[in-house]
């Protein structure tokens, strides 16, 4: 009896034994810790990206919690078809935020009603487009560049995948600057990040600090994007197109030649550094980036030499922050060398040798071609303004009706439609 019992004692402790193997083979108990590297930046390294300062003197925001990160749309669960038909491309400006401070009958009033929509314009602008069934791509998608079979560099229009019953729009914002005289005529600020989102920066009409969500174009698609994840493809927001000669973003990252001071010199690596953040967030939530000239300048009356110092500029103080980018916007939608889009010229040549592929104006429609001299697509964008809104209501019907978003705080110059 005893001699059984011993037996199944060394049965038991057996069993214990192997139970324990089992389990270190599952949780080493010496295994080095897991470790998941971040997503390496598109330059193969993780960017350091610095803290904001603090705005001197302003109030803290209000203290408001982060909304989850939605995930992109579309899931694994929703059919993609090809598509390859014309790809709209609407451009706006900055949004008027207050629209007393902008049409108050100063001399920048036309010039503000003739090229911006309001805030609740661009709202309702907005959910149009996304009840017509529109979906935002990123304008980069659209074209690549490929080596035929003679070894000669061209673009080619892409087969976009897109969910069925959707139709691409490009949405493309000019003069993402914050220009001095916009601070006193009813915009924001800057772009700032709280509470680990993209927010706005400005003074209301009394003069307090305004943080808000609810008062930019960019904030604004931002929260329209995580509302309804089904008006962007793969997260794609918009491209902003922007110079360099007062600086970018709301910060004054330029150089000034009539202030070569160490303070003047100072202040701009304080804002460069302030300024990295924002743009590292605004690629990581599908912002990209464009080129709008560095100084503002008219290709169509400037010489390929100005052309060059411009450009250069614009790669040192603008290019040298955002990454590199492959898109021009014209400013002004001032065509080089008196027509792309019948000659291929110097300046033209000039642009397209130092990286850019993709070059728009403006226009009646949403018109590309592909250039066959030359590795090279040129386009046209819709405009989104003041003038379209009070003369082309018919032309814009696809996105929106002018009647129903025109905002009546807007000074009395008369509309085509009744």
């Amino acid at each position: 009896m005893l001699k059984r019992i011993l037996l199944c004692v060394l049965a038991l402790a057996a069993l214990m034994g192997l139970a324990s193997c089992r389990r270190a083979a599952v949780i080493p108990p010496d295994a080095p810790p897991v470790v998941i590297e971040p997503n390496p930046s598109p330059d193969g390294e993780t960017p350091n990206v610095p803290e904001t300062p603090e705005t001197p003197d302003v109030p803290e925001t209000p203290d408001v919690p982060a909304a989850p990160a939605p995930h992109p749309y579309p899931g694994p669960d929703v059919e993609l078809v090809p598509y390859n038909g014309v790809v709209e491309h609407l451009f706006f400006h900055p949004v008027v935020a207050y629209p007393e401070l902008a049409f108050d009958g100063d001399y920048k009033e036309k010039g503000i009603d003739d090229y911006m929509v309001t805030v609740s314009e661009y709202v309702k602008m907005l959910q149009s487009m996304y009840d017509k069934g529109y979906i935002l791509v990123d304008i980069n998608d659209v074209w690549s560049e490929v080596v035929d079979e003679n070894g000669k560099a061209k673009m080619v229009r892409n087969t976009l995948m897109i969910p069925e019953g959707k139709k691409p729009l490009v949405l493309s914002y000019d003069d993402v600057n914050y220009y001095d005289y916009m601070l006193k005529n009813g915009f924001t600020y800057k772009l700032v990040i709280q509470e680990g989102e993209l927010w706005s920066y400005g003074l209301d009409p009394k003069g307090n600090p305004v943080y808000s969500q609810d008062l930019d174009a960019v904030t604004i698609l931002d929260k329209f994007v995580r509302e309804h994840p089904d008006f962007s493809l793969n997260g794609a927001k918009g491209c902003l197109s922007i110079t360099g000669y007062e600086g970018i973003l709301g910060y004054r990252t330029h150089t000034d030649k009539n202030d070569t001071s160490e303070e003047a010199a100072k202040r701009r690596a304080q804002e460069i550094e302030a300024v990295k953040p924002i743009i590292q967030m605004l690629k990581d939530t599908g912002w990209t980036f464009g080129c709008h000239s560095w100084g503002h300048i008219n290709l169509s009356s400037s010489s390929t030499e100005k052309i060059k110092a411009d450009t250069e500029r614009w790669f040192d103080e603008v290019g040298s922050l955002v990454g590199p980018t492959k898109i021009y916007f014209y400013p002004f939608g001032a065509r080089p060398d008196g027509s792309d889009v019948n000659q291929t010229g110097p300046s033209f040549k000039y642009l397209q040798s130092v990286g850019f592929r993709v070059f728009a104006s403006v226009g009646i429609d949403s018109y590309s071609k592909i250039k066959s001299d030359i590795s090279a697509v040129i386009c046209d964008r819709m405009h989104a303004d003041g003038m379209t809104l009070r003369n082309q209501r018919d032309r814009y019907m696809k996105f929106y009706d002018a009647k129903e978003v025109f905002d009546q705080s807007r000074p009395d110059y008369g509309v085509s439609w009744s």
